[in-house]
Order: structure tokens, then sequence, then C-alpha cells
């Protein structure tokens, strides 16, 4: 399977506006960071998109993206939700619904929000986005591929990660229950929330990602979610080996996993 990150920026992105720091001002495209989002493709061509940010358009542009076969959400914060609209191209394109996964919070205040995307009775127009709901809950089967949602904390709130093969995602996470991590274990790949160096009550920051990394023990981990307080040659010399900074458009290709997970 193919991996790509559409974005690895906070809910600002970088450059933020209005601001002149180095590293909004940095000409390394490794700062340019649109909010967080990322695809992974099977070998058959199947794609799943995790979050639908407000960056989406752009970013399927630049990656050449013309498919989505379902999107796995994490939660439904502006800078991971707010793209939902930009779908409907890929809804146009396929002429059939996709479906959307989360947890039952996520999916409630996702309906909630954009009720014109969920319609009550099956239609054929495509001018809009045409989705629908289904509650995402340990291993399931999606669009053919098998996906581990994994719970973990935001803050307050119980939001999803999702392993898929020897791959998971962790964005927005302040910390994992012990419960949650044996789904992390044996992992080739893991893509880790690291905000910045200060403490912040719902992000791990840098210091909480190094820790957290190293007790999961995937043997490549890449930091998302950064904000601009991140630059990305200077957080790259502080890294231990076996941790990298990611950036918008890395790409990565697993092979695909057989097993069950």
């Amino acid at each position: 399977m193919q991996i790509t990150l559409l974005g690895v920026g906070s809910s600002a992105g970088t450059p933020v506006i209005g601001c002149a720091c180095p590293t909004c001002r940095s000409n390394n495209p490794k700062n340019k960071r649109t909010r967080c989002s990322m695809t992974v493709t099977m070998d058959d061509g199947t794609v799943l998109l995790v979050d639908t940010g407000p960056d989406l358009r752009l970013q399927a542009l630049r990656e050449n993206m013309n498919r989505v076969d379902a999107v796995l959400y994490t939660h439904y914060h502006a800078d991971h939700l707010n793209g939902l609209d930009d779908l409907r191209s890929f809804c146009q394109r396929q002429r059939k619904p996709i479906p959307v996964y989360a947890n039952e919070h996520t999916i409630q205040g996702i309906m909630q929000r954009f009720s014109y995307a969920f319609p009550v009775r099956e239609q054929h127009h495509w001018d809009k986005p045409v989705l629908s709901g289904h509650v995402a809950s340990g291993k399931m089967e999606i669009a053919g591929v098998e996906v581990q949602a994994v719970p973990v904390l935001h803050g307050p709130y119980e939001i999803l990660s999702y392993r898929i093969g020897k791959m998971a995602y962790l964005t927005d996470v302040s910390d994992i229950p012990a419960t949650s991590m044996g789904a992390l274990q044996g992992l080739e790949v893991l893509f880790l929330d690291c905000l910045r160096d200060r403490f912040h009550p719902s992000h791990f920051n840098l210091e909480q990602a190094l820790h957290w990394a190293g007790r999961i023990g995937a043997r490549q981990t890449w930091l998302i979610h950064m904000t601009h307080d991140l630059e990305y040659e200077e957080l790259s010399r502080r890294l231990p080996p076996g941790i990298q900074v990611a950036y918008d458009g890395l790409r990565l290709t697993l092979p695909e996993i057989k097993t069950p997970i």
C-alpha cells in the first residue's frame, strides 16, 4: 500500500496568517504545512482518506487524487472536517455515495453540521457530497481493507486513531489508554502527533511524542500536526534515530499485509 501525507500542519497551518517568524518566512517547502490529512492507496487502487481538512481541494489537486472509496474521521474539529464539501467532486466522478467512519460521537457531530450530505432517501444527484455514516469500532473491513479503530484521548475527548496493516496514524492525541497499546505493537510506520515544544493540554508536545514513540517502538516514526514553532531542519537535528519530521506530500510504500492485524 502507498501512504501519502496530504498535510502535516496544525489548525492554523504554516505559514500562519500575519506571522513573520523564521518558519513562516522559510523557503524550505517542508515548512509549508497544510492541515492534517492522509490517504492510503491499496494495490487494487482502493483509496482510504483520513479526515477532510479545509485544505482538501488544494491537497487533492497537488497529489492528483481522483478517487476516494471511504473516509476515516479521527474527530470533528474544524481542521479535520471542514473540507467535507469537497468530497462532492469524488461523488460526481464515482457516481455513488462515499461511506464515512468515526466513533458515534463524531458521526453524530458530522451529520448535524453537514446534514445536507447525508440524504435520508437514495438519490442520484451529485451536485453535493452524498455520504453514508457508519460507527467505527475495533477491527472492520472498509472498502475491502482491514482497518482497526484505536481509541485515544484528545484532551477530555475520546477520538479515534487508525491502524491499517503495519501502519498507524495518531493525530490530535494527548494520551493513549493502556487498552489501546496492544493495537499499536509490531508497527513498521507510526505517524504521531507533535504539536510544539511547550506543553499543550490536548496534544503531545515534542517530549511526550518522543516518549510515546519509544513505548510504541515502530521501526519508523514520523511527527505530524506541527505548528510553526517547529522548523523542519532545526527539529530534524534534535531527533533520535528512527524518528523523522514528516512533511506535506511525503509518500511511503509498505507491503500489503495479508494476515489479520
